[in-house]
Protein backbone atom coordinates (compact mmCIF):
# COMPACT_ATOMS: atom_id res chain seq x y z
CA UNK A 1 0.00 0.00 0.00
CA UNK A 2 1.33 3.43 -0.99
CA UNK A 3 0.23 6.18 1.36
CA UNK A 4 0.03 9.75 0.16
CA UNK A 5 2.20 12.38 1.86
CA UNK A 6 0.60 14.21 4.76
CA UNK A 7 1.35 17.79 5.71
CA UNK A 8 0.01 19.42 8.86
CA UNK A 9 -1.54 22.78 8.06
CA UNK A 10 -2.74 25.54 10.36
CA UNK A 11 -4.76 28.65 9.58
CA UNK A 12 -5.73 31.52 11.86
CA UNK A 13 -9.26 31.33 13.23
CA UNK A 14 -9.77 28.02 11.50
CA UNK A 15 -9.44 24.49 12.69
CA UNK A 16 -6.01 22.98 12.31
CA UNK A 17 -6.31 20.17 9.85
CA UNK A 18 -4.28 17.71 7.85
CA UNK A 19 -4.35 18.70 4.18
CA UNK A 20 -3.56 15.67 2.10
CA UNK A 21 -4.00 14.04 -1.25
CA UNK A 22 -5.67 10.69 -0.55
CA UNK A 23 -4.91 7.65 -2.67
CA UNK A 24 -7.61 5.13 -3.48
CA UNK A 25 -6.29 2.80 -0.78
CA UNK A 26 -5.85 5.51 1.81
CA UNK A 27 -9.45 6.64 1.48
CA UNK A 28 -10.46 3.18 2.68
CA UNK A 29 -8.65 3.69 5.96
CA UNK A 30 -11.01 4.33 8.83
CA UNK A 31 -8.71 7.01 10.05
CA UNK A 32 -8.88 8.48 13.50
CA UNK A 33 -5.56 10.00 12.40
CA UNK A 34 -7.29 13.27 11.58
CA UNK A 35 -9.32 13.48 14.76
CA UNK A 36 -8.76 15.20 18.08
CA UNK A 37 -10.43 13.55 21.01
CA UNK A 38 -12.10 15.44 23.82
CA UNK A 39 -13.65 14.40 27.12
CA UNK A 40 -17.24 13.45 26.43
CA UNK A 41 -20.19 14.48 28.59
CA UNK A 42 -21.93 11.95 30.81
CA UNK A 43 -24.88 10.43 29.00
CA UNK A 44 -28.02 9.21 30.70
CA UNK A 45 -29.02 5.64 29.98
CA UNK A 46 -32.54 4.52 29.18
CA UNK A 47 -33.07 0.76 29.22
CA UNK A 48 -36.37 0.91 27.33
CA UNK A 49 -35.18 3.10 24.47
CA UNK A 50 -33.19 1.46 21.71
CA UNK A 51 -31.65 4.81 20.84
CA UNK A 52 -29.86 4.78 24.19
CA UNK A 53 -29.21 1.04 24.48
CA UNK A 54 -25.77 0.28 25.84
CA UNK A 55 -23.62 -2.59 24.75
CA UNK A 56 -23.72 -5.55 27.11
CA UNK A 57 -21.00 -8.12 27.69
CA UNK A 58 -23.22 -10.55 25.78
CA UNK A 59 -23.20 -8.21 22.76
CA UNK A 60 -19.43 -8.11 22.89
CA UNK A 61 -19.19 -11.89 23.20
CA UNK A 62 -21.55 -12.52 20.28
CA UNK A 63 -19.68 -10.26 17.86
CA UNK A 64 -16.27 -11.42 19.09
CA UNK A 65 -17.34 -15.02 18.43
CA UNK A 66 -18.62 -14.02 14.98
CA UNK A 67 -15.22 -12.51 14.17
CA UNK A 68 -13.21 -15.21 15.92
CA UNK A 69 -11.41 -12.72 18.14
CA UNK A 70 -11.35 -11.84 21.84
CA UNK A 71 -13.63 -9.30 23.49
CA UNK A 72 -10.52 -7.63 24.93
CA UNK A 73 -9.44 -6.56 21.45
CA UNK A 74 -12.79 -4.93 20.68
CA UNK A 75 -12.85 -3.11 24.01
CA UNK A 76 -9.33 -1.86 23.36
CA UNK A 77 -10.48 -0.25 20.10
CA UNK A 78 -13.42 1.44 21.81
CA UNK A 79 -11.20 2.76 24.59
CA UNK A 80 -8.86 4.37 22.07
CA UNK A 81 -11.58 5.77 19.84
CA UNK A 82 -13.99 7.26 22.38
CA UNK A 83 -12.34 7.03 25.78
CA UNK A 84 -12.86 5.13 29.00
CA UNK A 85 -16.60 5.80 29.17
CA UNK A 86 -17.13 3.61 26.09
CA UNK A 87 -20.07 5.70 24.94
CA UNK A 88 -21.47 5.65 21.43
CA UNK A 89 -24.00 8.46 21.80
CA UNK A 90 -24.03 12.12 22.72
CA UNK A 91 -27.81 12.27 23.06
CA UNK A 92 -30.87 10.41 21.80
CA UNK A 93 -30.47 9.53 18.15
CA UNK A 94 -27.15 11.36 17.85
CA UNK A 95 -23.98 9.31 17.77
CA UNK A 96 -20.73 10.84 18.98
CA UNK A 97 -19.06 12.47 15.98
CA UNK A 98 -15.90 14.14 14.83
CA UNK A 99 -16.49 16.32 11.78
CA UNK A 100 -13.23 16.27 9.84
CA UNK A 101 -12.30 19.21 7.63
CA UNK A 102 -9.64 17.32 5.72
CA UNK A 103 -12.10 14.59 4.79
CA UNK A 104 -14.69 17.22 3.85
CA UNK A 105 -12.19 18.90 1.55
CA UNK A 106 -11.59 15.57 -0.16
CA UNK A 107 -15.20 14.41 -0.48
CA UNK A 108 -17.33 17.53 -0.87
CA UNK A 109 -16.02 18.35 -4.37
CA UNK A 110 -16.92 14.81 -5.45
CA UNK A 111 -20.53 15.79 -4.77
CA UNK A 112 -20.28 19.05 -6.68
CA UNK A 113 -19.56 21.29 -3.71
CA UNK A 114 -17.55 24.42 -4.44
CA UNK A 115 -15.29 24.76 -1.40
CA UNK A 116 -14.62 28.45 -2.00
CA UNK A 117 -18.33 29.20 -2.02
CA UNK A 118 -18.89 26.92 0.95
CA UNK A 119 -16.30 28.82 2.97
CA UNK A 120 -18.09 32.10 2.22
CA UNK A 121 -21.63 30.91 2.86
CA UNK A 122 -20.96 28.49 5.77
CA UNK A 123 -17.65 29.49 7.41
CA UNK A 124 -18.46 27.47 10.54
CA UNK A 125 -17.60 24.30 8.62
CA UNK A 126 -13.96 25.31 8.39
CA UNK A 127 -13.58 26.85 11.85
CA UNK A 128 -12.62 25.23 15.12
CA UNK A 129 -15.55 23.80 17.11
CA UNK A 130 -16.94 26.75 19.08
CA UNK A 131 -17.58 25.16 22.48
CA UNK A 132 -18.21 28.52 24.15
CA UNK A 133 -21.02 29.32 21.71
CA UNK A 134 -22.67 25.90 21.55
CA UNK A 135 -22.05 24.65 25.08
CA UNK A 136 -20.18 21.42 24.44
CA UNK A 137 -17.73 19.81 22.06
CA UNK A 138 -20.38 17.56 20.56
CA UNK A 139 -22.91 20.38 20.12
CA UNK A 140 -20.21 22.37 18.33
CA UNK A 141 -19.36 19.42 16.10
CA UNK A 142 -23.00 18.93 15.19
CA UNK A 143 -23.29 22.63 14.34
CA UNK A 144 -20.52 22.13 11.77
CA UNK A 145 -22.18 18.99 10.43
CA UNK A 146 -25.56 20.73 10.15
CA UNK A 147 -23.96 23.58 8.22
CA UNK A 148 -22.35 21.13 5.80
CA UNK A 149 -25.67 19.30 5.39
CA UNK A 150 -27.28 22.58 4.27
CA UNK A 151 -24.91 22.52 1.30
CA UNK A 152 -24.86 18.80 0.51
CA UNK A 153 -26.08 16.05 2.80
CA UNK A 154 -24.14 13.07 1.43
CA UNK A 155 -20.69 14.68 1.58
CA UNK A 156 -21.45 16.05 5.05
CA UNK A 157 -22.31 12.61 6.40
CA UNK A 158 -19.26 11.10 4.70
CA UNK A 159 -17.01 13.68 6.34
CA UNK A 160 -17.70 12.58 9.91
CA UNK A 161 -16.25 9.86 12.09
CA UNK A 162 -19.15 8.24 13.91
CA UNK A 163 -19.93 6.42 17.14
CA UNK A 164 -17.92 4.43 19.62
CA UNK A 165 -15.67 3.00 16.90
CA UNK A 166 -15.32 6.31 15.04
CA UNK A 167 -16.19 4.74 11.71
CA UNK A 168 -15.70 7.07 8.77
CA UNK A 169 -18.91 7.95 6.97
CA UNK A 170 -17.00 7.66 3.71
CA UNK A 171 -16.61 3.94 4.49
CA UNK A 172 -20.36 3.26 4.36
CA UNK A 173 -19.96 0.64 1.65
CA UNK A 174 -17.23 -1.18 3.59
CA UNK A 175 -19.61 -1.26 6.54
CA UNK A 176 -22.07 -3.27 4.47
CA UNK A 177 -24.47 -0.42 3.70
CA UNK A 178 -26.17 0.38 0.42
CA UNK A 179 -25.82 4.13 0.92
CA UNK A 180 -24.44 6.69 3.33
CA UNK A 181 -28.04 7.29 4.45
CA UNK A 182 -28.38 3.66 5.53
CA UNK A 183 -25.07 3.98 7.38
CA UNK A 184 -26.35 7.16 9.07
CA UNK A 185 -29.57 5.47 10.19
CA UNK A 186 -27.76 2.46 11.65
CA UNK A 187 -24.94 4.34 13.37
CA UNK A 188 -27.57 6.47 15.12
CA UNK A 189 -29.78 3.52 16.09
CA UNK A 190 -27.92 1.86 18.97
CA UNK A 191 -24.50 0.87 20.24
CA UNK A 192 -25.17 -2.69 19.10
CA UNK A 193 -25.78 -1.40 15.58
CA UNK A 194 -22.46 0.46 15.81
CA UNK A 195 -20.74 -2.74 16.91
CA UNK A 196 -22.25 -4.66 13.99
CA UNK A 197 -21.06 -2.01 11.52
CA UNK A 198 -17.60 -2.24 13.05
CA UNK A 199 -17.59 -6.01 12.59
CA UNK A 200 -18.58 -5.68 8.94
CA UNK A 201 -15.84 -3.12 8.40
CA UNK A 202 -13.21 -5.40 9.93
CA UNK A 203 -14.27 -8.26 7.68
CA UNK A 204 -14.43 -6.10 4.55
CA UNK A 205 -10.93 -4.71 5.19
CA UNK A 206 -9.55 -8.10 6.26
CA UNK A 207 -8.33 -6.65 9.57
CA UNK A 208 -9.19 -9.63 11.75
CA UNK A 209 -5.93 -11.31 10.75
CA UNK A 210 -3.91 -8.57 12.44
CA UNK A 211 -5.89 -8.90 15.65
CA UNK A 212 -5.40 -12.67 15.68
CA UNK A 213 -1.63 -12.23 15.28
CA UNK A 214 -1.61 -9.43 17.90
CA UNK A 215 -0.02 -7.32 15.19
CA UNK A 216 -1.19 -4.04 16.65
CA UNK A 217 1.01 -1.96 14.35
CA UNK A 218 -0.46 -3.65 11.28
CA UNK A 219 -3.98 -3.14 12.61
CA UNK A 220 -3.43 0.48 13.64
CA UNK A 221 -1.93 1.43 10.28
CA UNK A 222 -5.00 0.19 8.45
CA UNK A 223 -7.59 1.35 10.98
CA UNK A 224 -6.12 4.67 12.15
CA UNK A 225 -3.98 5.65 9.20
CA UNK A 226 -0.30 6.45 8.74
CA UNK A 227 -0.21 8.72 11.79
CA UNK A 228 -0.69 5.82 14.19
CA UNK A 229 2.93 5.94 15.34
CA UNK A 230 2.69 9.60 16.33
CA UNK A 231 -0.30 8.86 18.54
CA UNK A 232 1.11 5.49 19.68
CA UNK A 233 -2.07 3.65 18.73
CA UNK A 234 -0.23 0.34 18.40
CA UNK A 235 1.38 0.43 21.84
CA UNK A 236 -1.84 1.70 23.38
CA UNK A 237 -3.75 -1.15 21.73
CA UNK A 238 -1.29 -3.67 23.16
CA UNK A 239 -1.54 -2.18 26.65
CA UNK A 240 -5.35 -1.95 26.60
CA UNK A 241 -5.69 -5.47 25.23
CA UNK A 242 -3.60 -6.77 28.13
CA UNK A 243 -5.65 -4.69 30.56
CA UNK A 244 -8.98 -6.12 29.41
CA UNK A 245 -7.57 -9.67 29.22
CA UNK A 246 -6.62 -9.40 32.88
CA UNK A 247 -10.19 -8.32 33.59
CA UNK A 248 -11.41 -11.56 32.08
CA UNK A 249 -12.50 -10.40 28.62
Amino acid sequence: MILAPVVAMSQSEEESFFEYIPTQHELKLDSAYFARWYELPQIRSCDDDDQYSRLTDQDYREVAAELGIEVAAIKAVVDIETGKKHRGFWKKGKAIINFDVAIYRAYAPKHGVNLTEARKSHPIIFQRPNIKKYGSQQAAQYARLDAAIEIDRASALESCFWGMFQLGGFNWKLCGCKSVEEFYELINKSERAQLDLFAKFLKARNLVRFILKKDWAGFSLRYNGPGYKKYKYDTRMASLYDKFKKQGY
